[in-house]
């Protein structure tokens, strides 16, 4: 029995992933550094988490390959297409939540 839990926990969590990435594809206006200042995490993080989760299973997955499942292109067309220039206020919010490092 704890395998189909464990199995249906996985699968639930999967789809959770799914229509999280499916959400931030749909809000290709909300810049990273947005994400980063209200969230503590962004496109490129989660890209990383990817990367790391994949690894403690034994799955090689590069980093250009997570961040293209996550963007759901490769990254320089989801930047050139998507990312605007950060405003000075986002610069100054990302640095104090940074805690000016």
């Amino acid at each position: 029995m704890a395998d189909n839990t464990q199995h249906s926990d996985e699968a639930v969590e999967a789809a959770v992933f799914r229509r999280l990435v499916a959400h931030l594809d749909e809000r290709a206006d909300v810049q990273n550094i947005d994400l980063m200042n209200l969230a503590g995490f962004c496109r490129n993080c989660l890209s990383k988490w990817y990367v790391a989760a994949a690894a403690e299973r034994g799955v090689k997955v590069d980093y250009e390959g997570a961040r293209e499942r996550v963007y759901g292109m490769p990254y320089a067309d989801w930047k050139r297409r998507h990312q605007r220039q950060a405003t000075d206020e986002q610069r100054a919010a990302f640095e104090r939540g940074r805690g000016g490092a």
